[in-house]
């Protein structure tokens, strides 16, 4: 399958690297989310939902995004699903939440986020 993948998780490009282009971002989730509106606006299309999972937004620093490889037209379905994830984040970034993750921690959630685009992926190539 032809894709991208937007991560800012090194699990996430360590194992799909060789069989994906992989765009790697060096920030948090709101980095990535905006990475991934700006590439919409550039005529790629959403693949997996930027906030898959039930993991909220302030609870998570990683996050994967799957989007199509090809540019078509503006694709306003995933402009405006990504636009309104962007202002969830920004909402919940409000919200009290740990100032340093301890290293444990921050692996579970990479792993976590691992699992959830490995499961959007798989479920693509059905």
């Amino acid at each position: 399958m032809e894709a991208i993948i937007v991560t800012n998780n090194s699990k996430v490009k360590q194992k799909y690297d060789a069989e994906y282009d992989v765009e790697f971002v060096d920030g948090g989730l709101l980095d990535v989310l905006i990475a991934v509106r700006d590439k919409i606006h550039e005529g790629h299309k959403l693949l997996t939902h930027p906030l898959m999972g039930s993991v909220k937004p302030n609870e998570t620093p990683y996050k994967s995004v799957l989007i199509s490889h090809d540019k078509q037209d503006l694709d306003l379905d995933s402009l405006l699903m990504i636009s309104s994830n962007v202002e969830t984040v920004q909402k919940f970034m409000n919200i009290k939440q740990p100032t340093e993750w301890k290293d444990k921690i921050l692996e579970d959630f990479m792993v976590i986020d691992l699992d959830l685009i490995s499961s959007g992926i798989e479920s693509m190539r059905q």
